[in-house]
């Protein structure tokens, strides 16, 4: 018995450094999987509008008013009077288009109408008032260059010379004036001399809307208060007039101006016929 004892004793012995050097069990190994990225979504407010400039066209928009910004003085008399028209870049044709896409929405697709440049200088600037030349009216410049369009209609935005209430004298377009008065008064106005168009996309015949036109304006008129958007704080009167194209102010206010009056007018226009 003591000899099988010391036997074992001594086998244990020379195991247990084999024990010692053999590597620890492992767990079995698994195979990892790459991360997969999902990609970025787009949030709506990242998501650009769709422009519709193929397919059918049901509205042509034509914006015409340019880029000229009048800066006017109506003297107590005839002598205190003073005219000059700036050239500006505000892009108000650009908003014009936006403005009317925006009202429009998905209901009525429409499209701009390219021009090239001078296509409307017959139509401001007439050989003659007296005996208009039809080759210088809307219907004709729309035909010329919206032959090929194919739209259904087209939508013209121009500018117009209207008359300052209370005066014989008129306000051409887009601009500033300053009445006699307007040191006293501490202020200026603005003012935008807009009007809509619509044209037969077929005969490009001007097709009537109710006189929308004059309907908004009458509206306009029984304001008991003058527009706020109108009034212009002398210190921003551009004198001289070159310095308007350079005034923040000025294009801020105005681009404003033009897109309330352009929404203002554009419901009955956007109406299917």
């Amino acid at each position: 018995m003591v000899r099988l004892s010391i036997v074992a004793i001594v086998l244990s012995c020379l195991a247990a450094p084999i024990w010692a050097q053999s590597p620890p069990a492992q767990a079995p190994s698994r195979a990892v999987k790459p991360a997969v990225k999902k990609p970025a979504s787009r949030t709506k407010a990242a998501i650009e509008p769709v422009v519709i400039d193929h397919g059918p066209c049901r509205l042509g928009v034509i914006p015409a008013v340019g880029d000229s910004f009048v800066v006017q003085k109506i003297g107590l008399t005839v002598f205190g009077n003073e005219y000059a028209e700036v050239a500006t870049n505000w892009g108000l044709d650009d908003l014009i288009f936006a403005r009317v896409r925006a009202a429009a929405g998905q209901a009525l697709p429409v499209r701009r109408i390219a021009y090239p440049p001078g296509a409307f200088e017959h139509y401001y600037h007439p050989a003659s008032r007296l005996l208009p030349d039809p080759r210088e009216g809307l219907p004709a410049i729309v035909s010329g260059i919206a032959a090929n369009a194919g739209c259904e209609r087209y939508l013209v935005i121009t500018r117009f010379s209207g008359q300052l209430p209370g005066t014989n004298q008129r306000l051409d377009g887009i601009g500033a004036f300053k009445q006699g008065l307007g040191s006293i008064l501490g202020h200026s106005h603005l003012f935008a001399n807009i009007a809509l168009t619509s044209l037969d996309g077929q005969t490009f015949a001007t097709q009537p809307h109710n006189g929308a036109d004059i309907v908004a304006r009458f509206q306009e008129s029984l304001r008991l208060t003058e527009d706020p958007m109108k009034i212009l704080d002398n210190e921003y009167f551009p004198e001289p007039p070159s310095i308007a194209a350079a005034s923040a102010v000025l294009r801020d206010r105005t681009r404003a101006l033009v897109s309330a009056t352009v929404d203002r007018l554009l419901p009955p226009y956007l109406k299917a016929e």
